[in-house]
């Protein structure tokens, strides 16, 4: 990463929590390393929450797990589309996106695998695609969404790093029951692609577009 400093890294979450899951460690890493870091969000996943939880549930968590990153508050941006149907907003996405772009200048795109199955995924992926068309992109991993992955890109992390994520993902209370979101999970995923990568633990990315 030292030669392509400064950076502007952009991470796209089709859903609150996605972005932290696929590239949490490296969000820390990256916010320790002085690069800026900016956080979109397109559903808080309203429709999916228990019976009796506040509907702005994901909001106030998303909040509360970027601030643990060290993402700053102007950096983030909520959208409240309904989970399960971003597909039906494509365009709107896009136009989104395009935005994005155009206030935060990338030079890096974290965003779902193309590979990846969920529909709202998929969606944020191919309409990223799209509107970063020339800004590097790599897709980040979400092991039970992935029918396949290309492991092509490794970021190391320190166990620090991997602690952050797993912080970070603790302001997620709604979501605590997921066996995904435990600590057990987070470090055995972090320490196996470690070991492909050759340390100790690390997240592993899919490259879709390079530029240098």
């Amino acid at each position: 990463m030292e030669m392509l400093k400064p950076k502007n890294i952009l991470v796209l979450a089709p859903h609150t929590d996605d972005g932290e899951l696929g590239a949490g460690g490296s969000i820390d890493r990256f916010i320790k390393e002085d690069n800026n870091v900016f956080y979109a969000a397109f559903s808080t996943a309203e429709q999916s929450l228990p019976d009796g939880m506040p509907k702005d549930t994901l909001e106030k968590e998303v909040k509360a797990a970027t601030k643990v990153l060290g993402i700053p508050k102007e950096n983030l941006f909520i959208y409240g589309y309904e989970v399960r149907k971003l597909n039906y907003v494509r365009q709107e996405i896009l136009e989104h996106l395009i935005v994005i772009k155009n206030q935060v200048n990338p030079d890096l795109v974290l965003m779902p695998s193309l590979h990846d199955i969920h529909q709202d995924h998929s969606t944020v992926a191919q309409e990223g695609l799209r509107a970063f068309k020339n800004t590097s992109i790599l897709g980040y991993e979400l092991l039970w969404n992935n029918l396949s992955f290309d492991t092509t890109s490794f970021v190391k992390l320190e166990k620090e790093n991997v602690e952050a994520k797993y912080n970070a993902l603790k302001a997620y209370v709604s979501q605590k029951n997921r066996k995904y979101m435990s600590k057990e999970f987070l470090f055995a995923h972090a320490h196996t692609r470690g070991v492909q990568a050759g340390c100790d633990f690390a997240e592993a990315f899919e490259v879709i577009r390079w530029i240098i």
